[in-house]
């Protein structure tokens, strides 16, 4: 997918590699590298994705990364239904009475 000047785009990219994480973090957190993904308006005239390009976040700061999407959408998620918990307020009014 092309991306033009000016598009709101998605970033990647790795801040500090494993290796270079701090020594006070769990072993599970420093084997992995630190990534950071971001939201910004295409700088660069024009990119395909995996290129490293640059964006303008909405609050005017210039950051790189490499570009994984165009156009992204905003995905909310609150995990799975909790069937016990959708009772909770018609239980709590029985008992209260209404």
């Amino acid at each position: 997918m092309k991306a033009k000047k000016g598009d709101w785009v998605r970033i990647y990219n790795i801040v500090l590699k494993a290796e270079e994480r701090g020594a006070n973090l769990p072993e599970e957190t420093k084997k992995v590298p630190l990534e950071m993904w971001d939201k910004g308006f295409l700088v660069d005239d024009a990119a395909t994705l995996g290129n490293k390009v640059e964006v303008e976040t909405i609050i005017g700061r210039h950051i790189t990364g490499e570009l994984v999407e165009v156009n992204p959408s905003f995905e909310i998620n609150y995990g799975r239904c909790i069937t016990e918990t959708l009772y909770i307020g018609k239980k709590l009014r029985e008992m209260l009475g209404d």
